[in-house]
């Protein structure tokens, strides 16, 4: 690595997601921690809001040793935190900051929003106050630890994640401007938010402008928070070239430098384990199926997926469930499909009539009643699988050769059904397909590959981008990833071309297969965190840079 890199002494980053499991970015954090946590060794301090009052956090875990002394000036100064470590692979330590007190405060801290960077809240709803309080709080910590703790001497680096955590580094900026800001958009709100409407993104981006689409989509509050943000710190990151593309457009501001999401794969269970893991996992997702579907599905049969965020268009469900239907009429189709969409509804409760099937042990030849869902929802008559499956008479009937089943709950191993974790039942694939529409960067596709699962996504997702660089060409099953390339009016030849890979892979040989799923593994390999890592040091850098131009 280039040895002009200044290399910060110390580092805090923050966000919504810290010990706080809600999505990505999650991800992003927890298994870059590791790789951040041996080189600075708990000099890498994570931020995150404190919603544990009642009940325990399952990912945190308090230390009330660790920085005794400025834990008591805290309290002392009015903040409510907790100090501990983050129960994932590294341990890094976490402070989890109340940020309730400072909804009394609302109106004045946003008066100074306005007066110092011209960011519009009036037009705030939802979670704007709530992220931008406990942003506000996680700066006061900093401040409150840099004051009692840390001197001028030292190279600190504040790192704020999405739009969240916005108000907090323009407050670092404003009151220690000593301290270098980097901003990470995991995905611009209003880029989001246009192809959420089923507006053509991609086609008009050089042609829509950010604010004027933030007042159509009522989205003026995070709009302007995220490019005010983007324009004041030190350094302005993303996820993806795909994404950095769209921050030039919408918020008018080109990222300093690309911070692409890698992975730790420390989670992959071993070879013998593995295998066991995997066989395990199959068998539990074909006898849930079986029990539903009143089916005798073997091992020979095909287990499809797709995960991630309930976002019908923007993941590419409703691709997802059109491909499956085509590949009920398709000739080419050599062996029985078993696809899940994996994707957290509106749940209600697991299914008791299925409960007691499984618990029974025995086989049966009739299905339930709804056989296309695992778990009641609140919303029944109103969910967009459901409805969409029923549109087209999808009813799982046993003359199928394809049956597509929707578990709408997170899979954290409680949820009474499945009973296993995520990265369990995706090691139990044959095949999982993510197509989306809108995906800065795409996880669920690199965490398949990295469990050895062959994938189809698609080229408006970061990740396969970036594979497509990396093969030198359009990425095919044989590479480990199909990447079919998606625009914003393909939708039927994307579903028509996951219906023919699914197809393909159904006349696949085993050991083709094994070599699909080798491929996959080689990629996997190429994004973990310590090869991606090295982006972050330059960002670190760049910020590092612009303070000691300022001093």
């Amino acid at each position: 690595m280039n040895k002009k890199l200044l290399t910060p002494d110390y580092i805090f980053e923050s966000s919504w997601e810290v010990c706080n499991k809600v999505g990505g970015i999650y991800t992003v954090l927890s298994t870059r921690a590791k790789t951040l946590q041996e080189k600075f060794e708990d000099k890498i301090i994570f931020i995150g809001p404190d919603f544990w009052k009642e009940k325990e956090s399952p990912y945190f875990r308090e230390e009330p040793s660790l920085f005794a002394e400025w834990q008591w000036e805290a309290k002392e100064q009015g903040l409510k935190v907790r100090v501990g470590r983050w129960t994932v692979p590294g341990e890094p330590i976490a402070v989890l900051v109340d940020f309730t007190p400072y909804f009394e405060k609302k109106n004045e801290i946003y008066t100074w929003l306005w007066e110092n960077y011209r960011v519009d809240s009036l037009h705030a709803y939802g979670d704007y106050d709530e992220a931008s309080m406990f942003s506000y709080a996680a700066g006061l910590v900093v401040e409150s630890f840099y004051h009692h703790s840390l001197s001028s001497k030292q190279k600190v680096v504040y790192h704020a994640n999405e739009w969240m955590c916005g108000l907090g580094a323009l407050y670092i900026k404003n009151k220690l401007p000593q301290i270098a800001t980097v901003f990470t958009t995991h995905a611009t709100s209003i880029g989001r938010s246009i192809a959420g409407n089923q507006k053509p993104l991609y086609d008009y981006l050089f042609a829509y402008n950010g604010d004027q689409m933030a007042e159509e989509l009522n989205m003026q509050s995070k709009h302007s928070i995220e490019k005010q943000t983007a324009w004041h710190v030190d350094c302005f990151t993303t996820v993806s070239d795909i994404t950095a593309n769209e921050c030039k457009e919408l918020l008018d501001k080109p990222v300093d430098v690309v911070l692409p999401n890698g992975f730790d794969n420390s989670f992959v269970p071993k070879a013998a384990s593995f295998t066991k893991k995997r066989k395990a996992a199959r068998q539990k997702m074909l006898q849930v199926a079986n029990a539903l579907l009143g089916e005798n599905l073997d091992d020979e049969t095909i287990i499809v997926s797709t995960s991630g965020r309930y976002e019908f268009r923007n993941k590419g469900i409703d691709v997802f469930v059109e491909a499956m239907n085509r590949l009920l009429r398709d000739r080419d189709l050599k062996k029985k499909v078993l696809a899940f969409i994996v994707v957290p509804g509106w749940v209600g409760e697991p299914r008791k009539d299925l409960q007691e099937r499984l618990e029974s042990g025995k086989s049966y030849d009739t299905p339930l009643e709804v056989p296309q869902v695992t778990h009641w929802l609140h919303n029944m008559g109103h969910d967009s699988v459901l409805n969409m499956m029923k549109y087209y008479d999808m009813h799982n009937r046993h003359e199928d050769n394809v049956k597509v089943v929707f578990l709408p709950d997170y899979l954290d191993g409680r949820d009474g059904i499945m009973n296993l974790t995520y990265y369990d039942v995706v090691l139990g694939n044959d095949l999982c397909i993510y197509p989306s529409y809108y995906e800065p960067w795409g996880y669920t596709p690199l965490e398949a590959v990295a469990f050895k699962v062959p994938c189809i996504t698609t080229d408006l997702a970061g990740f396969g981008l970036w594979a497509n660089k990396e093969f030198g060409h359009e990425g095919q099953l044989q590479d480990g990833v199909r990447v079919i390339h998606r625009t914003d009016y393909n939708y039927s030849e994307v579903a028509d071309y996951i219906k023919d890979t699914v197809a393909e892979f159904s006349t696949m040989s085993k050991t083709e297969v094994d070599a699909c799923r080798k491929a996959a593994e080689t990629l996997s390999k190429k994004a973990l965190w310590k090869e991606f890592i090295k982006y972050y040091y330059e960002a670190y850098d760049i910020a590092l840079k612009k303070v000691v131009a300022r001093s």
